[in-house]
């Protein structure tokens, strides 16, 4: 029997097939497109390619999908068919084949506007208690696919979990004025500090959440990074956040001037993974104090698989300005 893995061309879905089949359980990657960790190349739209692909198969870990960077480049419709459609397909198949465990990434995009106070306000503390408020076809066709997934785990007695991800992409910043004022690396070391997540630690969630799917039901968690931060940081993080690192890590300044970084001014949002410490038994290894023990010792702060998965990008076509387009 075999663990499914949807979008495996895709980093995700490359990095669990990776790190599966380097535990050596049984698994097959689909994507529509061809890849070293593609099985089943064809669209999860098309039931009767699901159908097939889905024989022998014990659970399924469904990471496909059209991300933010596609928004610029494919109409909403098309956001509709993979994200929406196509997960209701692989839903109904799945109950179909008597498959009782499914493992749906979702992103943390989907709080949209509900991730930005107004000025004077405090940043933002994102649970999964926080309404989502979508501000793109991304994050609306995200919502919608999540709740296809409570409807069948509540209708169908389908194990499901939900892991909204923040970012783990390697790629630089879409915003021109954040890549020219800070490197790839500075953005993401800043950035574990309340929006990322390391790789290989998305890779252990979504693992953990095969194993405990059928036990909970349903759950949805954050995957991001712990903080270092805590609620009584949200107002000055939001107006002076160099200052709340500084106490929390004295010796931050000093190893990023050795590398020419600098912190960002402002943190507006703050993303809280207690709930899938707590219910997944989710250790993350990779947060701020690590990325600063690396510099310390003058070694790379990402993991090995990340590395090893590289940087795939998100179109077949190279755009001059940036690293895709944005709306």
């Amino acid at each position: 029997m075999n663990i499914l893995v949807t979008g495996s061309a895709g980093h995700l879905g490359e990095a669990i097939l990776r790190s599966l089949k380097g535990q050596g359980v049984q698994a097959r990657g689909v994507d529509i497109k061809a890849s070293a960790f593609t099985d089943h190349v064809g669209s999860i739209t098309n039931r009767e390619f699901v159908s097939n692909c889905l024989k022998n198969v014990y659970a399924v870990i469904h990471t496909a999908t059209l991300h933010k960077p596609h928004i610029a480049t494919h109409s909403n419709q098309n956001f509709i068919d993979t994200n929406v459609s196509g997960t209701l397909v692989l839903l109904e198949e799945a109950v179909a084949a008597g498959i009782n465990t499914f493992v749906y990434t979702s992103t943390t995009s989907t709080f949209g506007a509900a991730m930005n106070p107004a000025a004077g306000e405090p940043a933002a503390w994102i649970t999964e208690e926080v309404i989502p408020i979508p501000k793109n076809i991304y994050g609306v066709t995200k919502i919608a696919a999540e709740n296809l997934c409570e409807m069948f785990a509540r209708k169908h007695n389908l194990g499901i979990v939900i892991l909204r991800t923040s970012r783990f992409f390697p790629e630089a910043d879409d915003d021109a004025a954040v890549r020219g004022k800070y490197s790839a690396p500075n953005v993401q070391a800043n950035e574990l500090l309340y929006r990322r997540v390391e790789m290989e630690d998305v890779v252990d969630a979504h693992i953990l959440a095969v194993e405990k799917a059928k036990a909970i039901g349903f759950g949805r968690y954050i995957i991001s990074a712990t903080t270092p931060f805590t609620r009584d940081d949200l107002a000055m993080l939001h107006t002076n956040a160099p200052e709340v690192v500084k106490r929390l890590f004295p010796d931050y300044e000093q190893l990023f001037a050795f590398q020419q970084w600098t912190m960002f001014p402002h943190i507006d949002r703050v993303y809280v993974n207690s709930r899938a410490r707590a219910e997944l038994g989710w250790q993350p290894k990779y947060d701020f104090a690590y990325v600063l023990q690396c510099l310390s010792e003058g070694i790379d702060f990402r993991s090995r698989l990340s590395r090893d998965v590289g940087s795939k990008g998100y179109h077949d076509t190279v755009f001059e300005q940036g690293p895709y387009p944005v709306e």
